[in-house]
Order: C-alpha cells, then sequence, then structure tokens
C-alpha cells in the first residue's frame, strides 16, 4: 500500500456511497461473520456501520488516510454497545496488537488491491487469525478491466478468481466462498474506462446504478451462477 500520508484512501472510489452495493456484499459474507471483526482499509466508516449493525462482540478498524478522522467521529456516532477500537496505521504495522483481541474475522472490502506485495498480506492476515478464523476478500477482477482509473487510485492490480484463490491458498487458507460478483457491471466498466478512458467515477452515476441496477442483478446472482463479474468475493479460513 502506499505511504499512509499519501494514499488518500478506498472512498476515492464513489462506490462507498453505494448503501446498496455494500449491503448485498455484507449478505454474502454474514453466513461466515465471527464475533471479533477487523475491516482493514475502513475509509470514512461505510462499510464499518454495516458491520457495526451486526453487533458484534468487538470491531477494530484499521485506516491509514486522512479519512482516519472522519472514520473515528463516525464510529462514535453510530456505535451500538459493540466494542470499537480504531488504528491509524496499515494492517502490518498493528497486527500484533491487534493479535492480542483474538479476532475470528480479517475484512478487506477494496483493499487487497492496493497492496503491492498482497502474497505477504495475507500470510500476515493467517498469522493473525486465531485456529478456525476467516479471512473476508473483496476485491476488483478481470485485468482486461484494468485502466487509468485504476492507475489513479493505487491499484496494482485487479484479480482474476484463479489468482486470488492461489494466493490465499498459498497462504495457507481454505477457500469457502469463491465467486466472481455484478456480471452486470462489466460492459458499463469497459466502455466508461477502457473505450472512453475516463479516470473518474462520479457519485451520480454511481447513486443511480445502486438505486437501480444492484437490486436486479444481486435478484439474478442469487439464482443463477456467472462466469464472470466486475468484482471477485472470497471467503478464506484458517
Amino acid at each position: 500500500m502506499s505511504d499512509p500520508v499519501t494514499y488518500v484512501g478506498k472512498d476515492l472510489e464513489a462506490m462507498s456511497f453505494a448503501v446498496n452495493y455494500h449491503k448485498w456484499i455484507l449478505d454474502e459474507f454474514r453466513p461466515y461473520l465471527g464475533n471479533r471483526l477487523v475491516e482493514v482499509g475502513a475509509g470514512t466508516g461505510n462499510f464499518t456501520q454495516l458491520l457495526v449493525a451486526e453487533k458484534p462482540k468487538m470491531l477494530t478498524s484499521v485506516e491509514p488516510s486522512e479519512m482516519f478522522g472522519y472514520l473515528k467521529e463516525n464510529v462514535a456516532a453510530f456505535s451500538n454497545g459493540t466494542k470499537v477500537n480504531v488504528h491509524r496505521a496499515i494492517f502490518a504495522q498493528v497486527r500484533e496488537a491487534i493479535a492480542e483481541t483474538e479476532p475470528d474475522s480479517i475484512l478487506y472490502v477494496n483493499v487487497l488491491e492496493h497492496i503491492e506485495d498482497d502474497r505477504h498480506e495475507l500470510e500476515m492476515i493467517r498469522e493473525t487469525l486465531v485456529p478456525g478464523g476467516r479471512c473476508f476478500i473483496f476485491v476488483p477482477a478481470l485485468m482486461s478491466l484494468y485502466g487509468e482509473f485504476d492507475r489513479k487510485i493505487g491499484h496494482f492490480r485487479r484479480y482474476s478468481k484463479s489468482e486470488i484463490e492461489e494466493k490465499c491458498r498459498a497462504a495457507g487458507f481454505k477457500i469457502l466462498v469463491s465467486k466472481y460478483f455484478d456480471f452486470a457491471g462489466i460492459i458499463p466498466w469497459w466502455i466508461k474506462y477502457k473505450l472512453l478512458k475516463s479516470d473518474s467515477l462520479e457519485r451520480g452515476a454511481v447513486d443511480a446504478y445502486d438505486k437501480f441496477a444492484v437490486p436486479v442483478t444481486k435478484a439474478l446472482e442469487n439464482f443463477l451462477p456467472v462466469p464472470s463479474g466486475k468484482n471477485i468475493l472470497l471467503v478464506g479460513e484458517k
């Protein structure tokens, strides 16, 4: 990941405003979540708020960028009795302290692609989890979609399903869930970021996609396996 001072965080991806999209991700994760959660790359706390609503015993949020101040304020505002810890750091800097809390779930939502040595990161995740603990990974998919926008916001890569599975297995994880996610998003993304070479993601477009496309896409993907998708969702077990 970039230096904590210059790394501006995943919320630049504007998908942080996509409430239905985040709820869809959490719906996929929920059956496997434990009670002592760690969210790495929490941004300003949009996904954090959904995790707190699940009422885990403990939630530790890690964010290295300037958004940490907003995260801290937001966590204080929506805390519902869950013990919440926040760290302005990258995971490697605080993982020993986090290990002492005996986490059973560590989440990386739109974060792993920002980390150059993702193999080492996955190894650290496994070392930090308690036996039987799980990692929850959500990443952009398909290098054929990689464009200037990815470069601008610090993506080292977009993944194939086989690549992220191989890296997780090499780190010592058993794969419980691995699936492409958001098949409908492939063509709009390709048009905007490959054909038109855009380097921005406008909130209005995100809001419209979240409101109108996500509910339909989610319903279809709940019943029909998809051969590909704009993202990949994976759950691995130590």
